[in-house]
């Protein structure tokens, strides 16, 4: 049941497409979530940086990591991974300008894109760095799964929102954190998905 070249390219191009919709929205509605796009949106929410190239700075030194405990394949999916949804994010702003919008319905919707992006890449041997590495080594490890271990360090990253987000956006930036791992902790398991 392995994925052939062309299923793993289109699940990576799926799955970087709709997380970095995901995040546009949570940008857009001034919220943030966990992981490292979470930190990229804290810095971006901050500073006059643009969101792509602190995603991909915050992103580097997780590559070392990934390729010690990953392997090359794993380590060049998941850099591309990143690249795309740098690229992605970076596409959204000009080709899907947001006028009005919802907060809560764009950080719920947000966190769902991104959790499903995130399951797609996960089921191709790929990930969008940072958090997502420690969690599926842990999950490997151990079998504590992907889900829970990036919600505790969620819980940390969204805490420090404090800081540079008003306090009902985080609130609301907590629920949707909470959406987005419970999609991977149900859908992400051993021995639940066979395609490798």
């Amino acid at each position: 049941m392995a994925h052939s070249w062309f299923e793993d390219a289109l699940g990576i191009l799926t799955g970087t497409f709709s997380a970095a919709f995901g995040i546009y929205l949570l940008q857009s509605s001034g919220s943030v979530t966990g992981g490292t796009a979470g930190l990229a949106l804290l810095v971006d929410f901050a500073t006059a940086w643009p969101f792509w190239l602190i995603f991909g700075l915050v992103n580097l030194p997780f590559a070392a990591l990934a390729l010690w405990k990953k392997g090359v394949s794993f380590t060049v999916r998941t850099v591309i991974s990143i690249a795309l949804v740098s690229l992605f994010s970076a596409v959204n702003h000009v080709l899907v300008p947001l006028g009005d919008i919802n907060p809560i319905f764009c950080t719920l919707a947000g966190n769902l894109f991104a959790g499903v992006g995130l399951l797609i890449l996960f089921r191709h041997r790929a990930s969008l760095g940072g958090i997502n590495i420690i969690a599926l080594l842990v999950q490997e490890k151990t079998g504590f799964r992907a889900g829970w271990t990036q919600l505790a360090f969620d819980v940390v990253i969204i805490a420090a929102a404090l800081i540079v987000v008003p306090w009902p956006n985080v609130l609301l930036s907590a629920a949707g954190a909470v959406l987005l791992n419970v999609v991977l902790a149900l859908n992400h398991r051993p021995g639940r998905y066979i395609g490798h």
